[in-house]
């Protein structure tokens, strides 16, 4: 193979891995966040924490094998400081993020305005935001939930533990983080899934937006320089 066959092979990999980053936070922000806006009220916050980790656990399995299905700018960071990926691959794997978030939520929008008693002020997107909690609260938990959650994405990925299982535990993981943080903000914990319904919502969503990328992205950080030292 020739130098200008292997830079070809080398850009439809990548293209490869960014089609499927953002369908995989597309999918996890319609189906999770769309738990939320178009059943929650029957399924209530233990349905919606399934919900995103199903969501999860589907998609570990359904694009893992081409992208690493990180599907969340927190988790590309950290393994990036975790020497698992690429700069430039984690460039590009989050601007996939964001785009799939984004039109994630612009489907769920299309979804809900079917229903005429569908209103975006009054029943949103699934957005994340504190209001009875401080921020000072918000921001503990996305950071030491972020972090808890890397590593147990770090951990169930290592090659020292059994193959083709880590989708469980990483899914299960995100259904327990959602099980104690959605009455502080509705769980972030993922940069990209707080993007795409905040756009949408604006207002107090899109202002405290910044804590929503912040602190799961110093939680990634985090995790990444104990799981060095695990190690």
């Amino acid at each position: 193979m020739g130098a200008s066959e292997s830079v070809v092979v080398k850009e439809s990999s990548i293209a490869k891995k960014t089609a499927a980053e953002f369908i995989g936070t597309l999918v996890l922000v319609l189906m999770g966040c769309g738990s939320a806006v178009l059943a929650g009220t029957y399924i209530g916050n233990v349905g919606i924490s399934f919900a995103f980790g199903l969501a999860l656990l589907a998609m570990v399995y359904a694009i893992g094998g081409v992208s690493g299905c990180h599907i969340n700018p927190a988790v590309s960071v950290s393994m990036l400081a975790a020497g698992k990926i690429s700069a430039k691959h984690t460039a590009v794997y989050i601007v996939a993020q964001c785009v799939g978030a984004i039109v994630g939520a612009a489907l769920l929008y299309l979804i809900a305005i079917g229903n005429p008693a569908y209103d975006l002020a009054l029943n949103g997107l699934g957005q994340n935001q504190y209001i009875t909690f401080s921020m000072t609260s918000a921001f503990i938990a996305e950071v030491v939930l972020t972090f808890i959650f890397l590593l147990v994405i770090l951990g169930s990925t290592s090659e020292r533990v059994p193959k083709g299982f880590a989708g469980i535990s990483i899914g299960l993981s995100l259904v327990l983080i959602h099980l104690v943080c959605i009455p502080i903000d509705g769980t972030s914990v993922n940069p990209a899934r707080s993007l795409g319904p905040a756009l949408f919502v604006g207002g107090t969503a899109l202002n405290q937006l910044w804590l929503f990328w912040v602190a799961p992205i110093i939680g990634g950080l985090l995790a990444a320089a104990v799981w060095r030292f695990l190690r």
